[in-house]
Parts: C-alpha cells; sequence; structure tokens
C-alpha cells in the first residue's frame, strides 16, 4: 500500500470515528432519562437532570400560552393527590389530552417560580379504550330534530367521529370534535369535552357521547366511549 492510499485510509478511519462518536452521544443522551414518580420529582434532588415522570392530568389545570401547554399532574396510585407537579410542553399535544389523562412527560427539572417543574421535550399521553352500547342513545338527526325542548337534558348521542375534527382539550375555544349521523353525514353536531380520549378514537370511530344540547347549539359531553 502507497503512502497515499495510507493516508486516505487514516482519513476515513477517523471520520468513520467521529460520526459513531455522535451517534453514541445521541444514542446515549436520549435514552438517559431516569424514570420517576410525581413525588420522587418534588421531593430528590434532580434539577437540571433529564427525567421521565408519568402522573394523571389534574383536572382543569391546563392552558395553552403563546404555544406553550401547561398543566399539572399528579400520581394517580395511592399517591398523595396533594403532591402535583407543574410541566410546561412548546408543542402540541395529541387528540387524547384532556381530565385525567395519563401523561407521560420527558424533561428536565428546573426550579419555577412557585418551586420545582418540569420542562417537558417530549410527551405522550395514554387513555385505555372504554367502550358503550348504543341502546336508547339518540341519532345525530334525531337530537336536532328535538330542537330547543331538548336543550340542558342529559342524554345519550351515537355518531361517528367527522375526519379532521379530532383536537386536544387543551386547544381552547374549538370544539373536541365533530359527530356526524352515520345516515347521513350532513347532519353533525360539535362536542365540547374536557376529558381524556381514549387511545383508540380517531377519525371514522363510531362513538357514543353523554352530555346535553347546549342553547348554543353545542353538544356538553360529560363522558365519551367508543360504540361496542
Amino acid at each position: 500500500m502507497n503512502s497515499k492510499m495510507k493516508r486516505r485510509l487514516i482519513v476515513v478511519t477517523g471520520v468513520i470515528v467521529v460520526v459513531l462518536a455522535i451517534v453514541l452521544a445521541i444514542v446515549g443522551s436520549s435514552g438517559a432519562a431516569k424514570t420517576i414518580s410525581v413525588k420522587d420529582a418534588l421531593e430528590s434532588d434532580l434539577a437540571g437532570e433529564r427525567v421521565q415522570v408519568s402522573g394523571n392530568v389534574v383536572d382543569n389545570s391546563f392552558a395553552t400560552v403563546d404555544g406553550v401547554l401547561t398543566f399539572d399532574i399528579y400520581d394517580p396510585d395511592g399517591g398523595d393527590p396533594a403532591q402535583k407537579l407543574h410541566v410546561s410542553y412548546d408543542g402540541a399535544a395529541s387528540s387524547t389530552f384532556g381530565n385525567g389523562v395519563t401523561a407521560i412527560c420527558t424533561g428536565k427539572i428546573v426550579e419555577g417560580e412557585d418551586g420545582l417543574e418540569l420542562v417537558c421535550s417530549e410527551l405522550v399521553t395514554k387513555c385505555p379504550s372504554k367502550y358503550e352500547s348504543a341502546t336508547d342513545a339518540l341519532s345525530v338527526t334525531n337530537l336536532l330534530d328535538y330542537g330547543d325542548s331538548i336543550i340542558n337534558t342529559t342524554v345519550k348521542l351515537k355518531g361517528t367521529v367527522k375526519a379532521g375534527t379530532l383536537t386536544s382539550a387543551a386547544e381552547s375555544g374549538e370544539p373536541r370534535f365533530v359527530v356526524v349521523d352515520a345516515s347521513d353525514a350532513s347532519r353533525e353536531i360539535a362536542v365540547d369535552y374536557d376529558g381524556a380520549l381514549a387511545d383508540g378514537i380517531a377519525d371514522g370511530t363510531s362513538v357514543v357521547v353523554t352530555g346535553s344540547l347546549e342553547a348554543s347549539g353545542a353538544f356538553k359531553a360529560t363522558d365519551v366511549a367508543q360504540e361496542g
């Protein structure tokens, strides 16, 4: 092997070593999050460390300001409900996000204005599937045909989720989704709901929604389940 080939081999080897070092650094940093509870996050000296904290979203604790979602979480199983970790997330939440949803938050613990909080860079939400029979549920057409006579009366509504209408509960001012009549897609109604949506609810899903029709024309839901 001549000297020119040797130099070329050394350069190529050096480039490979540098690339491998960068890849290992990235993999190492992404997998370095320590899994802890809300209690641990609040009571341990973990400021500045990358952690993963799972907890349930405190009812009505969330808000979105200038694209940043903030909310509180608590340990759902045997934890002290008074212990709440404040979370901020600069990103869009999935449509499952809402009151009581399990939020898996990865980020860094920092000292905030009111104590320790989590600046979240990765947010995953989970809600188990829930099914309910559509027996005795009104179709969208039935509900709309009742008109004002059924306003503020608790009923069950059945229909399918209109494509492209699903949002998270954090998107204030927007309906959570729109339900269309399974037999007549021209009949539809907007649904307001602050709770967690099951992972299986997506465009076209058949749902059973419990709640009441408001004077505004929207359906205020207290529970949403998949039809089954």
